[in-house]
């Protein structure tokens, strides 16, 4: 074997030795079931403050956060049409899903066994009995890009606020940026970019459904046929990525969308990434066109603590290594009425 072959061999090797030496020992000494389904081989499985377009068409916002940062590209899955589109499903037989659904695991192996581990931590989380007519309320840091058309010249802009979600999707939205209030149109069922409570909770709880799931609606609007550039494999991750900023997902449901996430080609891991508030933590990433997605979580908690956006070429947004987009969520809870802030300390996540 040359050196040529052994070197993603050995690049791999240095990523896993890099987080074990990073993230704490795995609690416990026994193997939970899943434990054992990786070691066996099988992984089961973001306020709207961004800025319009400021001075005409020209200029315009890179991407918008919407509740976390979901980026403009993200496909928009609505609950009933997505639990519907399951019906039939194989993973094949021509509706794009990747082989890999319903195979082996396909990310690195280092980002299977990472996602494993925050998917066995997000999962045992108590589970929030959320009732009807309560809200869901997340606080945010961070930045976003903007170029204009014209002159090639960028803006970054901060951003900082909190919103409120109806958990049936039935009450309006509130959000809350230096004081001022701002209601919007009620969610309704929901979607990737502007989940509610319930739709999460809906959604199918093994890894492979819900990939097939995500990868039917990615494939029909980012796929081949299609005048996307995103690709399916980056729409996939980018949808999960939006559904998981929403930090109230139900244990059960973020533990799947971790799970599923293992199974998309081209995940990896950084051993170190900083989110907007300046947190570090571990990061799994996906690259694509030029950037380089990251979600960061906590080394010792394993929670989410943000999302950014890398440049990993040199371009129009400016030069590699550049962040063009990060957030840090800084509280998340549940409340009896919009407006609320959540007491329990329990319920933050700084």
């Amino acid at each position: 074997m040359n050196a040529v072959s052994r070197q993603p061999e050995q690049d791999e090797r240095a990523e896993r030795e890099e987080l074990a030496r990073l993230l704490p020992a795995a609690a416990g000494t026994g193997l939970h079931p899943d434990r054992h389904r990786l070691l066996k081989g099988h992984v089961m499985n973001e306020i709207d403050f961004g800025t319009q377009a400021t001075t005409g068409a020209a200029r315009r916002s890179r991407r918008r956060l919407v509740l976390i940062l979901a980026p403009a590209a993200a496909c928009s899955l609505a609950l009933a049409a997505a639990l519907g589109g399951l019906d039939g499903l194989t993973g094949g037989g021509g509706t794009g899903v990747p082989r890999s659904v319903a195979t082996a695991p396909v990310a690195s192996p280092a980002a299977v066994e990472l996602l494993d581990r925050i998917a066995l931590t997000a999962g045992a989380r108590p589970v929030t009995q959320a009732r009807d007519g309560q809200y869901t309320y997340v606080k945010v840091v961070g930045y976003s890009t903007a170029l204009d058309g014209e002159t090639g010249a960028t803006e970054r802009t901060d951003q900082a606020g909190e919103e409120w979600t109806s958990v049936d999707g039935t009450g309006r939205t509130l959000q809350r940026e230096d004081g001022q209030d701002a209601w919007l149109d009620a969610p309704g069922a929901g979607t990737t970019t502007t989940p509610t409570y319930r739709m999460l909770a809906d959604l199918p709880t093994d890894p492979t459904a819900l990939l097939t799931w995500i990868y039917k609606d990615a494939e029909r609007n980012h796929g081949s046929g299609t005048d996307s550039t995103l690709g399916a494999d980056q729409a996939a991750f980018v949808a999960i990525g939006d559904m998981l900023r929403y930090s109230a997902a139900p244990p059960a449901t973020s533990a799947a969308l971790y799970r599923a996430a293992a199974r998309i080609p081209g995940v990896t891991t950084r051993p170190d990434a900083v989110d907007a508030a300046g947190r570090h933590g571990v990061a799994v990433t996906r690259t694509h066109d030029g950037e380089r997605n990251e979600w960061i979580f906590d080394k010792d908690s394993l929670r989410l603590l943000g999302t950014r956006i890398v440049l990993v070429e040199d371009g129009s947004w400016g030069k590699a290594g550049s962040a063009v987009e990060s957030v840090a969520i800084t509280a998340t809870g549940m409340v009896d009425k919009a407006g609320q802030v959540p007491e329990r300390s329990g319920e933050r996540t700084t």
